[in-house]
């Protein structure tokens, strides 16, 4: 941690950085489809926001290796979950795209994830969600900072 945090601040980001821990894995555990793992979930969610790139881009994306990655989208193509194309400017390489079943995958996903995180907000009392709403931009901010 920074110098610069200190008293209520480094309290503040050590119970921020335990919230977010905790919650991350009780929605990995709101998984539809249990034989991918967390990292093949995590290319295709790449892909859903980049559209299509090639294994390079991806391993540098999810910070692995090269070949790492290229096992993981030959699984992933073999599961019927992305598909391989030639790069339009370089034939040398392949460019990886999501399938239909990808996108159907994840939105289920995305809305059993939605569905659980909707019935802890129930818990939450009018205030608690107002500053909960308040605060999603500025978690949406860090997690791409």
């Amino acid at each position: 941690m920074p110098d610069l945090i200190h008293g209520d601040d480094a309290a503040a980001v050590n119970a921020l950085r335990s919230a977010v821990m905790r919650l991350s894995r009780r929605l990995k555990h709101q998984r539809v489809d249990e034989s991918l793992s967390p990292t093949e979930m995590s290319v295709l969610g790449t892909l859903t926001i980049c559209g299509q790139a090639t294994p390079g881009e991806l391993a540098r994306k999810e910070h692995v290796q090269p070949p790492s990655m290229t096992r993981i989208v030959a699984l992933l193509e073999a599961k019927g979950l992305v598909r391989l194309e030639p790069h339009p400017e370089d034939r040398r390489q392949k460019v990886v795209t999501k399938t239909e079943q990808a996108e159907a995958m994840l939105a289920e996903s995305r809305a059993k994830r939605n569905a659980f995180l909707a019935t802890l907000v129930d818990g939450l009392d009018e205030d608690e969600w107002a500053k909960l709403r308040e605060a999603a931009p500025v978690l949406e901010k860090l997690a791409h900072l």
